[in-house]
């Protein structure tokens, strides 16, 4: 983290592009607070990027929309302002604020899949933003789409915007959306959580990218996040949001380093620190639960008339461990086969060569008869807990259907699943409650019980955590710790948050395009990565050179003698290489004239 006095300066002293004044949007009632934000202020300026952060709920993404005029139709601001260009947004109609989006302000979503309109290619749906603005002829804005497909680093523009958006990878759509915002050059530039399911290196080129276009159009930027890697890489300012309330603003290096609110010290204590847990490590031990020798699983593709067969190797030799009471983690990127070996480990998928001896069984021929005795004692914790949930049934019977298809009586079913929801320290209440009643992390504290519901031996977590809070992550993760250590359940890890990983695991592997390119105990992996692919994932790692630990202990040693700091704005960290792309023409050039 550097500091910047001169930008310090002259951010802080051009007159702000958006301002909130004492903002408050109510809530229906039957919630759990009266206001989902209430009385907020801050200023953005232009060139500067703001960062929102806060758990679920907070407020965040609900300030963004009210800027944006998103809001839904039983939500609506009672009182405050939103001063932009000198026109309060709150008191213009729809047909003014419609066309305020994408030439002066302008959106970048959390998930572009949800975002993008899957029956247009994204070619036609960046033309759109122009045509709906009547810029530009069919041909000028043609250009223009090659030009902003360039400008974020796709590949071969001219072949990508005749794609589908399903047809691309996940940092790919969000590019696209990121054009999509770009097309009219707007002032202010809002991103709603817009990394958070991305891979750490895909996430890195997003933040680098946001911060060079942040640089080379001296925009406003309001970045909403959870993640406070994230914040020590780009932030210049941060606002802290707790239950609708602004509890915290400051320069991003005096928030992070030195905090003064008690929820946003909470909130840094819980962030996971790059250096591997202390804890004991464990090995697989004599006999593992679970080895799997030389695994393959190839996706064949059927080529064209005049195309050659596709032909992927997801998964290529791998051969791993684990035994009772170990984690063992699989990182690596998007596409790196982590995912297809949980898959093939639970026979989700058929595989193609290799072994998985579970308790001494070879189980890769059984066939589904034969498999499903075993099927109970692997079990998996789901990615997203409310897309895996029944949101028909209620939480007693999710955990209760498993040991009933395999025996259990009724009676003696309820009585495990209630003591689950203890163990997951849920309320009692839970059995007879609908997963949507349930926060993010409670629904994936179901996951768990659900998981262990069938006494498993065998757990496979697929990037269990990656899309909580901070403060929910920690909790789940202790809740894994403290539930594997008293079951003593062998356990795989699947994440490419190397963070999570450090703290967690036992023994990490660390995959690259179907390969296991390293493997070791967390604390070398991260002290003497010797692969270049390892290398360049920890060197990819939102705020690496911000220590959590460091930021909190300062806290707590100076806080009742240290004076308020300074105000300075923080300029913005070095951010990760991506390849140059080329300075983007204005977009006047294209607009009718």
């Amino acid at each position: 983290m550097t500091l910047s006095t001169s930008s310090s300066a002259s951010t802080s002293a051009a007159a702000p592009l958006l301002s909130i004044r004492d903002l408050t949007i109510a809530l229906p009632a039957g919630g759990d607070r009266p206001h989902a934000v209430r009385n907020i202020s801050f200023d953005i300026r232009p060139g500067e990027i703001l960062c929102i952060v806060g758990e679920s709920g907070s407020g965040k993404s609900m300030s963004a929309n009210a800027i944006m005029g998103l809001l839904p139709d039983y939500l609506r601001p009672q009182g405050g302002q939103i001063l932009f260009g000198g026109r309060d947004l709150l008191q213009l109609d729809e047909d003014t604020l419609r066309g305020m989006r994408g030439r002066e302000m302008a959106m970048i979503f959390q998930e572009p899949l949800s975002a993008l309109n899957p029956l247009l290619t994204v070619g036609d749906q960046i033309d759109e933003v122009m045509r709906v603005h009547d810029v530009g002829t069919a041909e000028s804005r043609q250009a223009r789409v090659l030009e902003l497909l360039e400008f974020v680093g796709l590949p071969e523009p001219a072949t990508l915007r005749h794609a589908w958006p399903f047809r691309l990878s996940g940092g790919q759509r969000q590019r696209v959306m990121i054009a999509m915002a770009l097309a009219l050059e707007p002032r202010l530039l809002i991103a709603d959580e817009p990394t958070t399911a991305l891979d750490v290196t895909t996430q890195a080129q997003i933040l680098a990218l946001i911060a060079r276009i942040q640089r080379e159009k001296g925009m406003g930027v309001m970045f909403v996040t959870h993640d406070f890697g994230v914040v020590a890489e780009i932030a210049d300012r941060v606002a802290v949001m707790e239950k609708g309330i602004l509890v915290e603003e400051g320069p991003a290096e005096q928030v992070l380093n030195r905090p003064r609110h008690p929820y946003t010290r909470r909130l840094i204590a819980a962030v996971p620190s790059q250096q591997a847990s202390a804890g004991e490590r464990r090995g697989a031990g004599p006999r593992p639960v679970l080895e799997v020798r030389h695994l393959n699983k190839i996706y064949a593709a059927s080529g064209g008339l005049f195309q050659k067969k596709r032909v992927v190797h997801a998964v290529n030799d791998v051969s791993f461990s684990v035994g009772r009471g170990q984690t063992l983690g699989i990182v690596g990127e998007s596409g790196s086969g982590k995912s297809t070996i949980g898959k093939c480990l639970l026979k989700l998928l058929e595989i193609d060569g290799g072994e998985m001896l579970f308790d001494g069984e070879d189980i890769a021929p059984l066939s589904e008869a034969r498999f499903r005795p075993q099927r109970c004692k692997i079990q998996m914790i789901f990615q997203d807990p409310f897309a895996s949930l029944n949101p028909r049934q209620t939480v007693g019977r999710i955990l209760c259907d498993g040991p009933l298809a395999n025996g259990v009586a009724r009676a003696q079913a309820e009585q495990r699943a209630r003591e689950l929801l203890k163990l997951v320290e849920l309320d009692p209440s839970a059995f007879d409650r609908y997963p949507v009643e349930f926060s993010g992390g409670q629904r994936q504290r179901i996951g768990i019980a659900r998981a262990l519901a069938m006494e498993p031996q065998l757990i496979v977590a697929d990037e269990s955590v990656s899309a909580l809070d901070v403060s929910v992550q920690a909790q789940v993760l202790k809740l894994l710790r403290d539930v594997q250590q008293r079951l003593q359940l062998a356990l795989i890890f699947i994440t490419h948050d190397l963070r999570v990983a450090a703290q967690i695991c036992d023994h990490l592997l660390v995959m690259h395009r179907g390969r296991v390119v390293e493997q070791g105990p967390p604390a070398r992996i991260f002290d003497d990565p010797q692969h270049a692919y390892t290398r360049q994932l920890i060197a990819a790692m939102p705020g690496r050179d911000w220590d959590p630990a460091a930021a909190v202990t300062t806290d707590t040693a100076t806080a009742s003698t240290a004076p308020a700091p300074a105000a300075a704005a923080m300029h913005q960290a070095a951010v990760p290489h991506v390849p140059h792309a080329p300075h983007l023409p204005p977009a006047t050039a294209h607009k009718a004239t």
